[in-house]
Parts: C-alpha cells; structure tokens; sequence
C-alpha cells in the first residue's frame, strides 16, 4: 500500500477552500490539514452585504455546511503561521506547535497596508476593509456616526461604499486614479457609476491624494485634507487603496519573495518543489476568479496531476453596483501611443461596448448594461479568432457566425439563402 500523503492548505479563503476541494477529489486517502487564523470560511467578495444588513453572518459562508466532513480535511480555526522548517517539512505555529507536510499549499491571503499619511498612524478610527472583525467594528460605527471617508475606489473601495449606502451616513470616496475601478474601467464605463453614486449621494473625489489628516486631542480623525485643499469632515476613515501579501512567516524561509508577495510559476510552484502558492499571496492579480483557479491548479500539481495557468484574461472582473452590470476583460485602457491597438466601440441608448484588439487578437474588452455579448466574446477569445477577418460588424455576430471558416482561418458568414459570398 502507497503512504499517505500529508498534505498541508495554509489559509481558508477562496485560494486554500478551492485547494481543498481539489486534493481530495485527486487523493482520496491522504491527510489534509486546513490551518487558518479564521474561525469560519465566509466570502470577502460580499462583505458589503453583511455590513449593509442585506446578508447573514451565515450567507457570507461559500462553502458546503459539511465541508469539513465531506473533504474529510482537517481544520485547525484560528491558528497562525508563524514561520517554516523547510528541512524538516514542518509549519511552525504561534504557541510553538508544528504541522508536518509532504506538500504545502500557501493561500495565505493579504491585508489592509495603511499608508504614511500625515497624523494617521495610531488613530482610533480607522480600519481597514479585508474580514469580517472590520466589518462588525463598521457595522457598530454606522449608528454613531455620520461622516465616512473611504481611501481608494477599486474594487474593495467601491464594496464598502455600498455597504454604507441604507445606513443612513454620509460617505465620501477619495482616490489619486481619474475615476474609479480604473483597473477594470475606462473612463467612459466609470462615468456610468460616478454620476449613479453621486445621485446616491456619494461625493466623490478623484485624481487626488490625501495629504494628511486632522487629529483632535486623543488623537482622533476629525477631518481629510486633500492634496488638492479640499477639506473633508470625517467621522471615521476606512482605507481601501492599498494590500499586503501575509509573507511575513515566509521572511526567513527561503522562499522566493517580490516586492508584491509570494513567488509561484504557472503550475502553482515556489522555488521549493513542496510548496505551492495561489491567490492574493502573490499580490499580483487580487481577484476572487483567479484565485479559485490558481487554487485548483496548484493543487492538482500537488497530487501529481499537471495543470497549468493558461488564461490569459486573469483580469476578469464583473459587477453589479447599484444595478448596473458591467464585465471587464484583459486591459481595456491600452496605451494610446500603441499604433496596432485597435478599438471597437459600441455606445448608444445607455449599452456600452468595447472591444481592443492588436494583431488581430483580442486583448481587452468591457460591456455594460447589456453583458449577454459575453458569451459571445468568449467564443472568439477560447477560439483565437483574429477580429481583422472579420467581414461581418463584430456587434452583430451571433453563435451561429462560429461554423463557418475558410481553409485560410478567414471568417465567412452565409448570405439569406444559406449559401457563402463570393469572395
């Protein structure tokens, strides 16, 4: 009879649950052991929700009820990782406890990184906006208090905003980038959310930074001052603009850091055969989508199963504030001095439609307000279609358009009588 494998998930979030899932469906009788500072798995994606009041402490939870009996995984809540003993294969814990491994998935997630701004550090009412010990602290602040100024309008920053929204408080989103999501967003797409939020009445700053901030006597955040002169009242300060990786157990181990976070190659691998990495640890591409999958690959490679990172859209993003959908693929700000960019825009009645393309291929795109022209659009990027050969406009291709190519890969499309066009 083989040994049993050990194998070890660091961190219980979208990255180490998805790790989880994916060792045991490829080992069904090794030992897992899930270690996390958390006490229950909830999704950081919907943490505007809990604050807002429109889910439970329990609907922020994503995996299955028994997930700890139907992956047979064992989970030590609340522990922390403290270091590694690469030699001896061992995650060293806080209160000097040790878990040995043969194969070690770090999903180790980030944090909120406050920023040296002036008179900030030390304040009683600031926080970040990354779990769930945040969100029960905001969820108190609301009844007390009027004036909410949130640092940074990505993704995160634009989550706590709305949980604000029914709480009866003023918030006001600042953000050195020209409009907000400028990852996922151009400017025209952004424009949609600026003006719904500002009817909301969300004031809104943008393309400035925060200079420092205004302290009372017990040092107390009582005002934001713009880089710009703006003066803005605040009642509590959240900071959104800025992660870290939790790399700092990985400090003295030897294992390859950047600037960002944890070093891994496509398959999931560290610079250590037995370690694997996946999700935020990277601080590369913070994104729910890309975690769940980097999780999945690097635990498929862990149980001896090849699988490779291959999408090139690691940028996916979609969304829904406010009612409004928009998706977002790839890089759709190209850089303008860029002569084989090419863009194709559709904008009219409210929908809005981009597309960017270089040589032909697909690189970035955004659809807001009618986003069923996603499924479409992954047709054409899964099958490499080079959009130049496209004879028909690219807005109105349907699923039908896709059986029809010409020994030379040009795209041709039947005339009414179901006959193709003569070339």
């Amino acid at each position: 009879m083989a040994d049993v494998k050990k194998y070890v998930v660091i961190g219980s979030s979208a990255a180490g649950t998805n790790g989880v899932r994916e060792l045991r469906k490829r080992d069904a009788n090794a030992e897992i052991t899930l270690i996390s500072k958390d006490t229950d798995i909830y999704s950081r994606c919907i943490l505007h929700a809990y604050l807002g009041g429109h889910r439970t402490k329990e609907r922020l939870r994503f995996v299955e009820p028994d997930f700890e009996e139907r992956y047979r995984v064992n989970w030590m809540k609340g522990e922390e990782a403290v270091g590694l003993d690469r030699a001896g294969h061992k995650v060293l814990l806080a209160g000097g406890k040790e878990v040995p491994y043969d194969k070690l998935l770090i999903a180790t997630g980030s944090h909120t990184f406050f920023p040296p701004i002036k008179n900030l550090a030390g304040s009683p009412n600031m926080i970040g906006f990354r779990n769930i010990d945040d969100i029960e602290v905001l969820k108190e602040v609301a009844k007390t208090k009027k004036n909410i100024v949130v640092l940074g309008s990505g993704l995160v920053g634009i989550d706590c905003a709305c949980g604000f929204l029914d709480l009866g408080v003023k918030v006001t989103l600042c953000d050195f980038a020209g409009w907000l999501l400028n990852k996922q967003l151009d400017e025209r797409a952004a424009r949609t959310y600026i003006d719904a939020f500002a009817e909301r009445g969300i004031e809104q700053h943008y393309g400035v930074g925060v200079n420092e901030v205004t302290v009372n006597d017990n040092h107390e955040i009582t005002s934001v001052v713009l880089s710009d002169g703006t003066i803005i009242p605040c009642d509590y300060f959240v900071v959104t603009a800025g992660v870290r990786s939790n790399v700092e157990f990985l400090k003295d181990s030897g294992l390859e850091l950047s600037r960002f976070g944890l070093v891994y190659d496509a398959t999931g691998r560290t610079n250590d055969p037995d370690i694997y990495g996946a999700g935020d640890v990277s601080g590369t591409s913070p994104i729910w989508p890309v975690a769940v999958k980097e999780g999945t690959i690097a635990a498929s490679n862990m149980a001896g199963y090849p699988a490779q990172m291959t999408d090139f859209f690691a940028s996916k993003s979609t969304m829904s504030f406010l009612g409004i959908f928009t998706m977002s693929l790839g890089n759709v700000n190209p850089d303008p001095e860029d002569e084989d960019i090419k863009v194709e825009i559709y904008d009219k009645d409210g929908v809005y439609k981009k597309i960017v393309h270089k040589h032909g291929k697909i690189i970035g795109a955004l659809l807001q307000n009618d986003i069923a022209y996603g499924g479409i659009l992954q047709q054409m990027i899964a099958r490499n279609i080079d959009v130049t050969k496209v004879k028909k406009p690219l807005w109105d291709i349907d699923y039908s358009d896709f059986f029809h190519i010409k020994d030379n890969f040009e795209f041709y499309f039947e005339d009414e009588n179901g006959n193709p066009p003569s070339d």
